[in-house]
This record gives C-alpha cells, structure tokens and sequence, in this order.
C-alpha cells in the first residue's frame, strides 16, 4: 500500500475517531447542539498537527487524496455512527458539520499548498 493511501485512510479513520469519541465525551456537558462547535477547534488543531508532522505526503495531489478521502471517511461514517445509530431528534446535518466537512476537505489541501509552494525544502527533504 502506497504511503498516501495509508495516510489517507489511517490519518482519516484516526481523525475521525477522535472527533466521534470527543462528541461522545462532550455531548452531555455542552448539549447535542453546541457539540459540533466545541469540537471543531479541537479537530482543527489536531488536523493541522497531523499534516504538520504526521503525514509525509508533499505533492498536491496527494494532498487533494488525502482531503477528498478524509471528507469520505468523515461523512460515511457519521452517517453509519451518529444519523442511522442514535437518530437526532432535531436532526444531524446543521451548519457547524457543513463547516467540518468543508474543513476536512481544505485543511489537506492548505497545507499541501504551503508544503509544495511556500516550503520547497519540505519537498526536498521529503524525497
């Protein structure tokens, strides 16, 4: 398995599992509906970590994979996880998980682009 691949569904599954166990962990104390906007900066923070320093991808395109499959993996499994096994009375799909999955989408590509343009050494160093 190629190393983007591996990032790509590794990185995705793991990101997601943290975000999923801190709504678990966080829903009782700040409610179904101010959950989202709790996590989101935690998961920012992690995410931009995670490119940083976790993932060794250094050409666009593997970044533009890395957002497209990430944002695969956050929707399916929310959707498996959270809508089909505990059914939201008032509904999942709400502003703060249309920003999520836009964030999740662009993060990788952001620092793709920083990666590839701004920081050639990182390229270089890379490969």
């Amino acid at each position: 398995m190629s190393r983007t691949a591996k990032e790509a569904l590794g990185w995705g599954f793991t990101l997601w599992l943290i975000g999923y166990m801190l709504g678990i962990a966080l829903i009782a104390i700040v409610g179904p509906s101010m959950v989202g906007w709790v996590i989101l900066p935690i998961g920012i923070a992690i995410t931009v970590w995670v490119l940083l320093r976790r993932v060794r991808s250094v050409g666009r395109l593997q970044f533009l994979v890395l957002g497209a499959v990430w944002t695969t993996i956050a929707i399916a499994m929310d959707y498996i996880c959270i809508v089909k096994a505990f059914h939201p009375a008032d509904g999942y799909y709400k502003l703060d998980v249309y920003l999520y999955y836009l964030l999740t989408f662009l993060l990788p590509l952001a620092v793709g682009w920083w990666k590839a343009v701004d920081r050639p050494e990182a390229i270089r160093a890379a490969t």
